[in-house]
């Protein structure tokens, strides 16, 4: 059996054609160490300061401390799995929460994600975590106290 060069290529072009590839590209480090829930990571040279990032099994972290070579990142949730050598990527979306009515009595992580067991909470709003409070002037002012229940001296 013999194949002419226009059938191989002709093969060739249809292979490529089938295979699908995602032509995203993301920034993607390296974890070089893990302590009480703070990621080093190595490679992030495009991050930015409050980027939400993806560790393995869809854990989200917060990008903090941007050094020259390396990343300091807080986990936002169970870190145990996370172990040196594993791949880290940006997702570069600033780390941002759902907002609004939908929230009021329910309990919720750091992500704003429920536990509290009644289901998921179907905000249509979010906002960034770190954003410039409003001046004191452009406040209002406080006129009911939060009763906390602790007294200090």
């Amino acid at each position: 059996m013999q194949l002419n060069p226009s059938e191989i290529s002709e093969l060739i072009k249809s292979r490529i054609n089938e295979l699908g590839v995602d032509s995203k590209i993301r920034n993607q480090g390296t974890v070089i160490s893990v302590t009480d829930g703070i990621c080093r990571i190595y490679g992030l040279s495009g991050v930015m300061q409050g980027e939400m990032l993806e560790f393995p099994n869809n854990t989200i972290g917060l990008a903090l401390n941007l050094e020259r070579d390396s990343v300091g990142a807080v986990v936002l949730g169970e870190y145990t799995h996370i172990k040196e050598g594993d791949s880290v990527k940006c997702t570069g979306r600033i780390l941002e929460v759902p907002i609004g009515p939908e929230l009021l009595g329910r309990v919720v992580n750091a992500l704003g994600q429920p536990i509290d067991g009644k289901g998921p909470i179907n905000t249509k709003l979010t906002d960034y975590i770190e954003k410039v409070a409003p001046g004191v002037i452009a406040r209002q002012s406080v006129s009911t106290p939060v009763q906390t229940g602790l007294k200090a001296i």
